[in-house]
């Protein structure tokens, strides 16, 4: 173990950990101020806002002898026998300099600026700022000008800690961002021509401490003290990121990514990001419908529900079990996969399960970080595959089910969906005519909903809890933000209505049924850690879950950064 010594404490960290004093003080709560250093970039040390006293400690004398400078504390590395004074007199007036620095080029312009109520800059003044303004305040402009299609660039709050800088050129790979001109005339730009179109973009808004950058499709819509954040797991890929989303009286206003070692760690796309329309779209299935003669007609949920059973028990009798499919769409949860699988069980133990239509998108993105972009479009593909697997010892998928369809081997089906975006075209959906029953399950119209005989709605990923397996095997677990839009019940009470089982609907109790009879899923009895379990090994490295030092930043991609990784036992 290396001991330092911080504030007259000692403090022990391993030796195989490679912490900067940043981290080593977080480790023991105590918060050093900063503006540039991130953990998942380069360490550039130019805001000067970390600076504190260092020295050494001799271990045979016991002497300290202290560098007479200060020295940026995310650029020094935590060894053995180093001393650290984090509130000394000196250290303390350098952080109000800094302060009172920034604030003679920035506008107080709070009121009207997006980043009120998680901004650094407001943080560390109330902690770390000068008492009274020792300058005249000159006029600010405020303007704003698009950097990209959802970046909008406010150059006068702009700090120059250049971590937007270094994101384009180190984890995105696209270098679309540079600091022009020179000393008090910097300026974070674009080069002419070329906007910030990567599909990463959006996390130079999250790695702005200040209002300099902020995202165009959130300015303005909301303040930030009046959002709820949620942990859920973003479903438009199979990697599978983490990410908050944030919700004020039941609308869905902006989904940011959560740190998760195992997964995304600090990022994740504008595709996750931005593309969530159909939460809140104005056509969204809103009740059961039958189709009779002039239209459709609603159903009460009850009745709906004692209707399709009965339709399909109806022909269970008629022609037999195995005339009968079950489709589980790679959007349900582990649990509700389970739930449905468990009741084609108990509809006819001949019943056909089949993994739904699995959305691919070309081939996978991956940037110059690693980080990925699945051509895979849905999150629980292996989770689904897992759970049809234990019922039925393989796994139907799509073309061969519409082959069988096409060739009359079915003669009813009641499909899942809750596709975000459109999945089915008329002449596919035409397949679907030969069938004398078609319930489809799901949030949007489509063209095989048109055809169907019932129609169940559905609930997005925000309006549920549940657990998603991502394409490495790691089960992690989303909660609910937003209330399932009027006339929709969520998937896994729909399910456990017509398993018959009485109460609310528990996930985290339908996991631990789901864990106790499938192997595959036997390490999520216990439950699931906050950065997911991974079931093909057992073992994890998961972030701890104190907030990086004393002083809480709201914004989720920074919290539990600068902790060490702990093993969770399985």
């Amino acid at each position: 173990m290396a001991t330092i010594i911080l504030n007259g404490e000692e403090l022990q960290i391993g030796d195989d950990e490679r912490l900067n004093v940043i981290q080593a003080a977080d480790r023991a709560g105590v918060a050093i101020p900063f503006y540039c250093w991130h953990p998942g970039l380069s360490v550039v040390a130019s805001c000067r806002m970390c600076l504190v006293e260092t020295g050494t400690k001799n271990k045979e004398t016991g002497k300290i002898e202290m560098i007479p400078k200060l020295v940026p504390a995310c650029q020094t590395p935590a060894k053995d026998g180093t001393v650290v004074v984090t509130n000394s007199e000196k250290v303390l007036a350098n952080q109000k300099f800094v302060q009172e620095g920034l604030l003679l080029d920035h506008p107080i312009d709070c009121p009207i600026c997006d980043q009120a109520g998680e901004c650094w800059l407001q943080d560390y003044y109330f902690n770390h700022g000068h008492q009274q303004r020792r300058a005249d305040v000159r006029p600010f402009t405020s303007a704003r000008r698009e950097l990209g299609e959802h970046v909008t660039l406010f150059a006068d709050r702009c700090v120059m800690c250049s971590r937007c800088v270094r994101f384009t050129r180190e984890i995105s790979g696209a270098g679309e961002l540079q600091v022009v001109e020179r000393g008090h005339h910097s300026e974070i730009d674009i080069f002419p021509g070329y906007p910030i179109d990567n599909r990463l973009s959006g996390n130079v808004n999250d790695l702005c401490p200040v209002g300099a950058l902020c995202s165009t499709d959130f300015l303005y819509s909301q303040r930030v003290w009046f959002l709820e954040p949620h942990n859920s797991v973003c479903t438009r890929c199979s990697t599978g990121c983490s990410v908050q989303l944030h919700v004020n009286q039941s609308h869905l206003y902006r989904v940011q990514p959560r740190y998760n070692p195992n997964v995304n760690d600090w990022w994740m796309c504008d595709i996750g990001r931005f593309e969530n329309q159909h939460v809140h779209a104005p056509e969204r299935l809103d009740s059961i419908k039958q189709q009779a003669e002039g239209g459709w007609r609603n159903l009460l949920w009850p009745e709906g529900q004692a209707a399709i059973a009965a339709a399909l028990a109806a022909v269970v009798e008629r022609q037999g079990g195995a005339r009968l499919a079950f489709v589980l769409s790679p959007f349900l949860t582990c649990e509700e996969a389970w739930l449905l699988a468990s009741w084609a069980r108990q509809v006819s133990p001949q019943a056909a399960l089949v993994l739904g239509k699995v959305p691919v998108a070309g081939g996978d993105e991956v940037f110059k970080s690693g980080f990925t972009i699945r051509a895979e479009r849905c999150p629980n593909r292996r989770g689904v595959a897992e759970v049809l697997q234990h019922f039925t010892g393989s796994v139907v998928d799509w073309a061969a089910f519409s082959a069988r369809v096409a060739a009359g081997e079915f003669s009813a089906a009641y499909l899942t969906a809750n596709y975000p975006d459109a999945w089915i075209d008329d002449a596919e959906a035409a397949t679907f005519d030969r069938l004398e029953l078609l319930v489809v399950h799901d949030i949007l119209p489509s063209p095989l909903a048109r055809r169907a005989q019932f129609v169940v709605p559905g609930v997005s990923y925000a309006e549920k809890d549940g657990c998603y397996v991502n394409f490495a095997g790691i089960l992690q677990a989303g909660e609910w933000a937003v209330r399932p839009a009027a006339g929709t019940h969520v998937d896994g009470q729909t399910f456990s209505d017509f398993l018959g089982r009485r109460g609310l609907y528990q996930a985290p109790a339908v996991l631990r049924e789901l864990a106790a009879a499938a192997p595959f899923f036997g390490r999520a009895s216990a439950g699931v850690p906050e950065a997911g379990l991974n079931l093909v090994t057992g073992t994890e490295k998961c972030p701890r879950t104190t907030e990086l030092g004393t002083v809480t930043h709201p914004v989720p991609t920074f919290r539990s950064l600068a902790t060490p990784l702990l093993e969770v036992e399985t």
